[in-house]
């Protein structure tokens, strides 16, 4: 079986190249996904995070405050560390020997800021909080086998999917 790991930094554009993956055929796990799945309330990973972080981090919904959750690991490194037991592809390093091909989605910093000040109206310090609390994109590209660049327009962006996804379809039927 072949298996792609996606991703990239922050507002890099993984979900816009799941979806056109998913569009293609292509089975994608969204680890994004599942870490919002996993605090969900009464599950065991929101409890822990009640535990570590305290009842302040939980709405009356039950559900977990991202904003408040991020606003503490974003500004406490061993927070953040205790948080990151969910892995991560390159960072936990432990995803990396079921993986096939490992894909990341680029863009340039300014970029980011600026995505994640339309998407979830952060300010500029809480943007570069977030993306420099992450590994670098350019250390990601090193280690990659491919590299979508989504700095420019949805076109450009397809036309490297759909050009991976060419290349790896040709290896999967190669004996």
């Amino acid at each position: 079986m072949f298996i792609v790991g996606l991703t990239g930094g922050i507002a890099s554009g993984k979900s816009t190249v799941s979806k056109m993956l998913t569009e293609m055929g292509v089975d994608v796990i969204d680890a994004d996904v599942v870490a919002r799945d996993v605090v969900r309330p009464g599950m065991k990973a929101l409890k822990l995070i009640r535990k570590h972080f305290g009842a302040d981090v939980i709405l009356e919904s039950g559900e977990m405050d991202r904003k408040r959750v991020g606003e503490i690991i974003f500004n406490d490194h061993s927070k953040r560390q205790l948080l990151n037991n969910l892995p991560l592809l390159y960072e936990s390093g432990k995803m990396k020997r079921y993986i096939s091909q490992t894909i990341v989605v680029k863009c340039s910093r300014e970029q980011q800021i600026q995505r994640l000040k339309e998407r979830n109206n952060f300010t500029e310090e809480e943007c570069v909080a977030r993306i420099d609390a992450q590994m670098s994109l350019d250390e990601k590209c090193r280690m990659s086998d491919f590299v979508i660049d989504n700095s420019q327009d949805i076109t450009h962006t397809k036309e490297q999917v759909d050009s991976q996804h060419v290349a790896n379809s040709r290896s999967m039927s190669v004996t």
